[in-house]
């Protein structure tokens, strides 16, 4: 019996949902690629800024455990989610891109000091009680860099805020022994690219993209082929 092929689990990272995948999902279905793209809710947080990292993995476990065994796809803030979910899930690859990797123990922002480089990102943000929120124009520059100024511009104003709890709370899960990707973007300037060789290091595959922070609007062709296993 053939096996029944996995369905890409896209997940967004903070101050998205998922809309950010659009042109990425597009060329998924021309090549008749399942998939789906949950909704973290410490990007959508309208209550009291207390969705952390276990509210987000529970999110996509909950949205991705009856499409059977699945590839996750996790942006950003999302490598950690993606790790959290993974060992509920029947998983056959996991997929970091720019990726934040917490050991277990270890929140997203320890993972992110891990190298000590300072970012167009880090110059982005705000504090605003229990949430960040991010500077239009220089998001622009952190996660977008390769996007026409419109076009970056019309992205960022989609974005909402995210709950610091999501950042601050740590990993409980253990890794799952399961094949993993890294797709390094190698023009970031959100997540330095010292620092996803850092994240990368446990990974059994890298993968270089020529990339600002978000190839999945910027180079979706390439995204896809990178994620589908047809790199040459």
């Amino acid at each position: 019996m053939t096996p029944r092929a996995a369905t890409y689990v896209l997940v967004h990272g903070a101050w998205h949902g998922p809309w950010a995948f659009e042109p990425l999902t597009q060329v998924l279905d021309q090549r008749g690629v399942a998939w789906i793209a949950p909704s973290l809710p410490s990007s959508h947080d309208d209550g009291d800024g207390s969705a952390d990292l276990a509210a987000d993995a529970a999110a996509v476990v909950a949205a991705a455990a009856w499409v059977g065994p699945v590839v996750l796809v996790g942006h950003s803030y999302a490598g950690a989610v993606v790790t959290e979910a993974a060992p509920q899930l029947d998983v056959r690859e996991i997929v970091y891109i720019a990726a934040l990797v917490p050991r277990v123990g270890e929140s997203a922002t320890d993972a992110s000091k891990r190298v000590r480089v300072r970012t167009a990102l880090d110059e982005a943000m705000r504090l605003e009680g229990a949430w960040l929120t991010l500077n239009p124009e220089r998001a622009i520059a952190a996660l977008y860099g390769h996007l026409a100024p419109q076009d970056a511009a019309a992205q960022v104003a989609r974005m909402g805020r995210q709950t610091l709890a999501s950042f601050r709370s740590p990993r409980q899960a253990v890794d799952v022994a399961v094949p993993s990707r890294y797709l390094r973007c190698l023009e970031d300037r959100a997540i330095d690219p010292s620092l996803q060789d850092e994240m990368a290091v446990n990974c059994d595959t890298v993968i270089d993209l020529a990339s600002d922070h978000s190839p999945f609007r910027s180079h979706p062709d390439a995204l896809a082929d990178a994620l589908l296993g047809e790199v040459r």
